[in-house]
């Protein structure tokens, strides 16, 4: 498959998993989806906090109304798994948005605008189905900001202009590959079905995401 082709097909499976994160259980044909953004109308959408690690979400702080889970069916290994995933795709949107308005290549400009829309409407569902009392809540409140990668933001941040893309996919293509690492992990040892669900996604796509990132055919 040419490399164009398929790099449209991943985009659109990256927007489609990120559409469904929210309510697995809802009918997807009745949410809107969204598009493949440009990467100045991506970085508008959540230019106020964008400079934030906390600040992720891109005004899709909260999941839909009511959807939550019950925490009585997660075990402490689903809260810290979401809380971690918070904390990860909090960063994966600063690492995106530091770099979207200096990309010089198409493609990854495309690529990065779908990582933001996927991550920031995960990242909603996330924080929707996280316990705010009760055993785990202490645990969902730590998102782990950081992750160990601040120099690899610093790299980003003073990067020349002509090395800027390979920078990005260096960075990025490290950072998405924890996350693949750990919803791998998620999907053998957790408690709930939806939290597994979003672990089995979240792995497929990221996967995908750092095979494009690398080049791998």
């Amino acid at each position: 498959m040419p490399r164009r082709t398929r790099l449209a097909s991943v985009i659109a499976a990256l927007l489609l998993a990120g559409g469904c994160a929210g309510s697995p259980t809802s009918n997807p044909s009745a949410r809107p989806q969204p598009a493949p953004a440009s990467p100045a109308g991506s970085a508008a959408a959540g230019s106020a906090d964008a400079g934030s690690p906390g600040a992720g979400a891109s005004g899709a702080g909260a999941a839909p109304a009511g959807d939550t889970i019950d925490a009585a069916t997660m075990s402490g290994i689903d809260v810290v798994f979401l809380s971690t995933m918070v904390g990860h795709s909090e960063r994966t949107l600063q690492i995106v948005r530091l770099a979207s308005d200096r990309l010089r290549d198409d493609a990854l400009r495309t690529l990065a605008a779908a990582i933001e829309a996927t991550e920031a409407d995960e990242l909603a569902a996330m924080r929707g189905w996280l316990p705010t009392t009760g055993p785990g809540a202490s645990a969902a409140a730590h998102h782990h900001e950081g992750h160990g990668d601040d120099a690899a933001l610093d790299r980003l941040r003073t990067a020349p202009g002509a090395d800027v893309d390979r920078v990005l996919r260096e960075v990025l293509a490290d950072h998405q590959r924890s996350a693949a690492d750990l919803a791998r992990a998620q999907v053998d040892v957790g408690r709930n079905e939806r939290v597994r669900d979003l672990a089995r996604r979240i792995e497929q796509s990221r996967t995908a995401e750092v095979e494009l990132l690398r080049g791998t055919p």
